[in-house]
């Protein structure tokens, strides 16, 4: 299993969503049975030895590969969404992006103190919004063991901005 073959199915799609921009497109893992699921087992294989208590994962694309983690991991799912998109209690974290900000939201009640998790998101750019996520778990008291990403992109200084703790991603591309 390699991840190789995962970086050859990623499509480029030049200018979008602005002039100058090399968007990675995700899709063709998710349309393919095989390349998804090894997709999968190689962000399963980066949690050995962690023993995460629950899965977070970012709104939205985390969604879809940090529920599968959790369902071959055999955890809970914790999802963190823009504000507003969930339906109980919640706490809030704003975060920066390229053209202005933006907040997330977690249930109040979705990790508890001295929970352990691994948090997933599809890409890693600037680390805006899993940084603001590692803050919402640590709000609550829990502690983050990794941050997992299916994709970066380099030179953004994500990685960087996410001092701890351990970032794994499977694949790279430059910005």
């Amino acid at each position: 299993m390699s991840a190789t073959e995962l970086k050859e199915a990623i499509r480029t799609i030049p200018d979008f969503p602005k002039p100058g921009i090399l968007f990675r497109d995700i899709t063709p893992l998710l349309e393919n049975g095989r390349l998804f699921r090894q997709t999968v087992d190689l962000l399963a294989a980066e949690c050995a030895g962690c023993n995460p208590s629950k899965i977070v994962g970012l709104d939205a694309r985390g969604f879809i590969f940090g529920a599968a983690l959790a369902y071959k991991l055999g955890l809970g799912f914790v999802p963190i969404r823009k504000k507003g998109k969930l339906p109980f209690r919640t706490i809030t974290q704003s975060y920066d992006l390229e053209y202005g900000a933006a907040e997330f939201e977690i249930h109040c009640d979705s990790v508890v103190p001295g929970e352990s998790v691994i948090i997933v998101d599809d890409l890693l750019a600037t680390g805006g919004t899993a940084g603001a996520a590692i803050q919402l778990v640590e709000k609550l008291g829990a502690r983050v063991l990794k941050l997992l990403f299916v994709l970066e992109l380099t030179g953004l200084g994500g990685r960087e901005h996410l001092k701890s703790p351990e970032v794994r991603s499977l694949i790279s591309f430059p910005a």
